[in-house]
């Protein structure tokens, strides 16, 4: 159980630093190293955010002291307690908040519900859904599903993908897992 909740927190992690790498760009080095450190810091209060759930998905982009928040939410709560916590971060001077709330919808709750258990209740999958911060979101907006994250072999993506697809209701599945580069 340690084991496997160890490879969840690593593949969070490797995700959250594969994602964030693009966005690092440019600069001497003792500025890469602040933009870096700014970086995890931002991963880090975003990813502790106490509503933050297998069905939110947030990301970041760094532009110099400028942090750009987007994703998705399905509570408004989530969305302004992120930018609250991005602005007090030292170093970044300006937060621009294009969090998206989901609408509210018992429909799109229950495809919610449907997904969740058809992606982790599928073979191996359900190791990603443990712990805190899972590393596979599902995102439902208006009967569209999209699966937001990081696994760790084409075949789990692909795991995922056909279990949701699944699901009655849905009327799209949007495959959107990263697989983790091993080295």
């Amino acid at each position: 159980m340690l084991r496997i909740r160890t490879t969840i927190l690593a593949l969070t992690v490797a995700f959250l630093i594969a994602t964030s790498s693009a966005v690092l760009a440019g600069g001497s080095k003792k500025g890469n190293d602040i933009q870096s450190g700014t970086a995890r810091e931002i991963r880090k209060e975003l990813v502790t955010l106490p509503y933050y759930g297998v069905f939110d998905n947030l990301a970041f982009k760094l532009e110099g002291d400028t942090v750009i928040l987007y994703g998705q939410v399905v509570r408004p709560t989530t969305r302004k307690d992120a930018e609250k916590r991005i602005a007090k971060i030292e170093g970044v001077e300006r937060v621009i908040n294009n969090i998206e709330v989901l609408p509210l919808s018992r429909f799109d709750d229950s495809i919610r519900l449907r997904t969740y258990r058809a992606v982790f209740g599928a073979g191996s999958l359900y190791r990603y859904g443990q712990g805190v911060n899972p590393s596979i979101h599902i995102i439902v907006k208006n009967g569209h599903v999209s699966l937001e994250g990081i696994v760790a072999t084409e075949g789990d993506k692909n795991l995922a993908g056909i279990s949701a697809r699944g699901v009655p209701g849905s009327f799209s599945v949007t495959n959107n897992l990263k697989v983790e580069r091993r080295s």
